[in-house]
């Protein structure tokens, strides 16, 4: 994800997945992962997360606006546990290649 080209007033939009405690994945888009995140955290997110709350993000992936992020939400949401878990993988081996610390 570049943020290189956003412009600081331009909205951005972000379609993610949460690792949650029962192990399954909680899917949905918004404009902020890391204050939507420490929502679900608070059990403020969603009633799903509230019952199951979120370990870690899991997976992020930035859209042109906000109909492509609901869109792709939508996708997420119906693929099977085993790709989720393989694109959160790919996501995370990606992100450590990009900041190996």
């Amino acid at each position: 994800m570049s943020e290189a080209n956003t412009a600081p007033d331009e909205k951005r939009y972000f379609c993610y997945m949460l690792a949650c405690v029962n192990g399954a994945f909680y899917t949905g888009w918004t404009t902020d992962p890391e204050r939507r995140f420490k929502q679900h955290c608070s059990g403020k997110g969603s009633s799903y997360t509230k019952m199951n709350p979120p370990l870690k993000i899991a997976y992020i992936e930035q859209k042109e606006n906000r109909h492509d992020a609901m869109i792709r939400e939508l996708e997420l949401k119906k693929l099977p546990h085993r790709k989720k878990k393989d694109l959160a993988l790919l996501w995370e081996e990606n992100r450590r290649m990009e900041d190996p610390q």
